[in-house]
């Protein structure tokens, strides 16, 4: 049996984090394209949040104005979510990030328009976990 590269034992420590400190469900480590079965530049994470954690812009107004009564919670409806493991000394290039983001599938959601987007986790030495939203290309800003 091989050893598991620096990256794999990377992508297993924020999968236990998602799993059991984010409750994320449905969690899987991917080494090749669901799409074509490519070899990935690095293994990405596919799961399930327990909520939505993005909502676009144009989306966000679509759904203020299907629900007038205030009071009523907006339903928020998690999709899955790819999260790219990395560790904070890693030195990434753009071209870095563009080939993570050629490699993954085409967006499923409602709107197949819309630009890719993965969770970058960054891990500290100390197993500190911090995520931040990464968009494949420019996206409008929200409205406030």
């Amino acid at each position: 049996m091989a050893e598991k590269s620096y990256v794999e034992h990377l992508a297993v420590s924020v999968l236990d984090n998602l799993r059991y400190q984010h409750d994320w469900t449905e969690l899987q480590i991917l080494t090749h394209s669901p799409v074509d079965n490519s070899p990935l530049p690095r293994p990405l994470i596919s799961g399930l949040p327990p909520r939505r954690l993005y909502l676009h812009p144009d989306d966000q107004i679509e759904l203020l104005k299907s629900h007038r009564n205030p009071e009523e919670r907006i339903p928020e409806t998690p999709v899955v979510e790819w999260v790219l493991p990395a560790h904070l000394a890693e030195k990434w290039t753009l071209r870095g990030f563009a080939s993570v983001f050629d490699s993954m599938p085409p967006q499923t959601s409602t709107a197949p328009d819309r630009v890719k987007r993965v969770l970058l986790a960054t891990v500290h030495d100390d197993s500190t976990v911090v995520y931040y939203l990464m968009h494949d290309g420019i996206v409008k800003p929200r409205q406030n």
